[in-house]
């Protein structure tokens, strides 16, 4: 495969979605200390405008763009594409959403949420921005799957089909994109302390007595520092890695799987179920 020279940040737009917080709020941070012009898209206007407020005081010789949109919304991420410069450094496709509840206790909707979100806006943006990256030369792409984007344990079947699928198409927009010069990553964090897991969905049939245990299981996971997972992928992007594992606990599950691609879904079921009920143990415990 081509070779590519380092990625340069400085002088160059980087359009990043998700920025409002978590991983994308230190990546915003992260670009902007290396020179980038900015497009930040996010949902949340609330926490966006603080953050590119932050960033037009620290660096007022920098572009800073903010758009405000729905990523589950087709029509939204359409709108988003026309709204954005004819060249681009780096795109990166870092918003997502969680979705807790096995696939019978989750809507059809509720599913398609996550697909549309995770997926099909990087998708769509991707195949949008490719005249714009193709028109900078030395461009890069990068799509922040997860550690469930390599494995996939019971109760997250939403969430895992939109990060393999993420995983799936970056693997081979690598292999496609080379011959132009535009180099591509993918990124699968662990637990990363972010917002995700305070303002992920519930399945619309999952018990309420399952709901607290299984957030708080999940709220645990999350140690890594959003500021050392952005400065790893920033560190990625310039070196051109085609694949970024982020935290002890996405590492090991990862060579696992590698080690054992059918018996390990057994393994991590069982660690999956004792988690769950030493979450459900210390809550009952915290009630008395």
């Amino acid at each position: 495969m081509t070779r590519l020279d380092p990625y340069r940040f400085a002088g160059r737009t980087a359009v990043l979605t998700g920025a409002a917080s978590g991983i994308g709020e230190q990546l915003a941070y992260g670009l902007a200390q290396r020179g980038s012009d900015l497009v930040l898209v996010d949902v949340d206007e609330y926490r966006l405008n603080p953050v590119a407020a932050r960033i037009r005081t620290d660096h007022p010789g920098l572009s800073v763009q903010t758009i405000v949109a729905d990523l589950a919304d087709r029509a939204a991420v359409e709108d988003v594409a026309t709204r954005l410069p004819s060249t681009i450094g780096l795109l990166i496709n870092n918003a997502g959403i969680a979705l807790g509840g096995r696939f019978d206790q989750v809507s059809v909707e509720q599913f398609e949420q996550v697909m549309n979100v995770n997926f099909r806006a990087p998708m769509l943006l991707t195949h949008a921005l490719l005249p714009a990256l193709v028109a900078s030369p030395g461009s890069h792409l990068v799509n922040v799957s997860s550690l469930f984007g390599l494995i996939a344990p019971p109760g997250q079947s939403a969430y895992c089909a939109s990060k393999f699928a993420l995983r799936g198409l970056s693997e081979s927009l690598r292999g496609e994109l080379a011959e132009n010069g535009i180099g591509v990553t993918t990124v699968h964090p662990g637990g990363i302390r972010t917002r995700i897991a305070e303002s992920a969905l519930i399945g619309s049939g999952v018990p309420e007595s399952e709901v607290e245990p299984n957030r708080k299981l999940f709220d645990a996971l999350l140690s890594f520092p959003a500021d050392r997972a952005a400065e790893q992928i920033l560190k990625a992007v310039a070196k051109r890695k085609a694949r970024l594992l982020i935290a002890a606990n996405a590492k090991g599950p990862d060579l696992l799987q590698r080690l054992m691609p059918v018996g390990s879904a057994n393994i991590i079921r069982s660690l999956t179920a004792a988690s769950v009920r030493a979450a459900g143990r210390q809550k009952v415990g915290a009630g008395q």
